[in-house]
Parts: C-alpha cells; structure tokens; sequence
C-alpha cells in the first residue's frame, strides 16, 4: 500500500489540451462555407445573358434586385411587387445609407419589365446602377 500511494503522489495531471478533434471540426466547417458562399450570394436563379463586358469589383453585401422570365421582379430573395418595388427600395436604400443596386435581369425576361424595374431604382434614388451580366464562354 505505501508503495502505490509514492507512485500515485509522483504522477502530474496531464493539462495538455488534445486539439486535433477541434481542428479537425474546424476543417470541416471550412469546407462547408467555402462551399456554400458562392451559393449563398446567387439570389434568384435567372439566365444571364452573356456579354464580353470586364467584371467589376463588388462592396460586401449588395443589394440585388431581380428579374425573372416570367416578369416577376425581386429584391433580394423576397418577391416585390411592381407597384411596390418603389417604396420598398426607398425604404432599403434610407436604411442602408448606400443606393448602390445591381440588377439582375434574365436575358428572356420581358423588356418592358427590365426597364420599369431600372426606372424604379432610379425613381426611388438609386445613384449607381450596375447589370449583371455572365462572361462569354
């Protein structure tokens, strides 16, 4: 019995952190938001109509407003209706302090539409307007 009380007595705690299974879930993690961002800024799915324009640099966070086909017209991911999209986008642009917006218009979606939704911006205070277009394969 005193022998194993000595050896008992002599053994440190270990205090080392094992860190591998927090590296490892952080790896994990990293795949998966590196994966899913350039999802997550996509919006509404349209059909870009290509162009040989350069590509310009983007402040974090822009506001999209959307043109589908089928001339439905949204901002953001939420559907905005026409008559609405002016008030709403002053209230957006009043909030965000910036009237930076990029229109994203799908190449079959009617020209009437595209354009009232420019209009719209425009009307609400919009000061820089961009379309997003895709690069010519």
């Amino acid at each position: 019995m005193g022998a194993s009380a000595i050896r008992s007595r002599g053994r440190r705690a270990l205090s080392e952190i094992n860190v591998t299974p927090f590296v490892d879930v952080m790896l994990v993690l990293l795949i998966i938001f590196m994966v899913t961002a350039p999802l997550m800024q996509q919006g509404i799915d349209v059909d870009l109509p290509d162009t040989t324009t350069q590509p310009i640099r983007v402040k974090s966070d822009p506001l999209i407003l959307s043109v589908k086909a089928d001339g439905t017209t949204f901002l953001g991911r939420k559907e905005v209706a026409r008559e609405e999209l002016v008030a709403k986008l002053e209230a957006v642009f009043d909030a965000r302090g910036s009237e930076e917006i990029f229109l994203r218009a799908d190449e079959k979606a009617p020209y009437g539409v595209v354009v009232q939704a420019m209009a719209a911006a425009r009307q609400a205070g919009s000061k820089q307007l961009g379309i997003v277009t895709e690069q010519e394969r």
